[in-house]
């Protein structure tokens, strides 16, 4: 079980996330779901181990992560959103630095890097360069490096971005295997429907607070709402949506 109890998050005076707890089960996919500046990428990170809190504890299993940082790092398998990667590689060369990183034998390694090419239509493509590759390309390989070391805890942060529709609905489908397996698995994302379609849970974050943390049918039951993105409009948005698309069109017309 992965747990978030009471974590802060100060840079400098501005507080990112304060008091933000929720806990992800083996098993499930957990939703994080944050208008810009909720405080969401600072809590994936947190989450991946790339940022310490400034109060407060991320637990696996009752363990605080940070007594011993380097064994959570192994167990995680986190996608960014950008797909910044080494350029100058090609694609089965950054998986290759990947896999060696995260000790993977090598001929275990070479096999799951040809299959993930393969599986995700881009074994044509080895040869070619990370600087060549399109954003969607580059993000395909980005979740093969999350994965390669069948991680314990996955940390998807907006994987979808980039891909083709076809490729959308592998994710979908991959992300329920990776929960059905026993894997934890956060998935943050803007895209409320992809989230009502794969999560069976989901935290909301509003101002660097958590606005809700429930089952997605739970809060739609209690917030008498017939659907996520209604419960989220409710929670997380400060201004009329409509309204605020009316006063576009009209400075669009001035």
């Amino acid at each position: 079980m992965l747990e978030i109890v009471n974590v802060t998050k100060y840079y400098g005076a501005l507080a990112a996330i304060r008091g933000v707890s929720f806990t992800a089960r083996r098993g499930e996919v957990l939703g994080c779901l944050g208008p810009n500046g909720s405080g969401k990428s600072t809590t994936v990170n947190i989450v991946a181990g790339l940022l310490d809190p400034t109060s407060g504890e991320v637990r696996v299993d009752g363990e605080d992560i940070r007594r011993d940082l380097f064994a959570h790092r192994r167990r995680i398998g986190y996608v960014p959103e950008t797909p910044e990667v080494y350029s100058y590689l090609t694609g089965p060369e950054y998986l290759t630095l990947v896999g060696r990183l995260r000790r993977i034998a090598p001929d275990v390694l070479e096999e799951k890097i040809e299959r993930f090419l393969r599986l995700f239509g881009i074994y044509g493509d080895r040869h070619g360069r990370l600087s060549g590759y399109s954003k969607g390309m580059r993000q395909k390989i980005l979740i093969a490096a999350g994965l390669l070391h069948d991680p314990e805890i996955v940390v998807l942060d907006e994987p979808s971005s980039g891909l083709d529709v076809g490729t959308t609905l592998v994710l979908k489908q991959l992300i329920r295997a990776l929960a059905a397996d026993g894997k934890i698995v956060l998935y943050s994302s803007h895209v409320l429907e992809f989230v009502e379609q794969v999560c069976s849970s989901v935290v909301i974050l509003r101002e660097g607070r958590v606005a809700a943390s429930d089952r997605i049918e739970r809060l739609e039951e209690l917030m008498n709402q017939p659907s996520l993105e209604q419960v989220w409009r409710q929670l997380a948005l400060h201004d009329d949506t409509d309204e605020v698309a009316s006063g576009l069109i009209e400075a669009m017309r001035l």
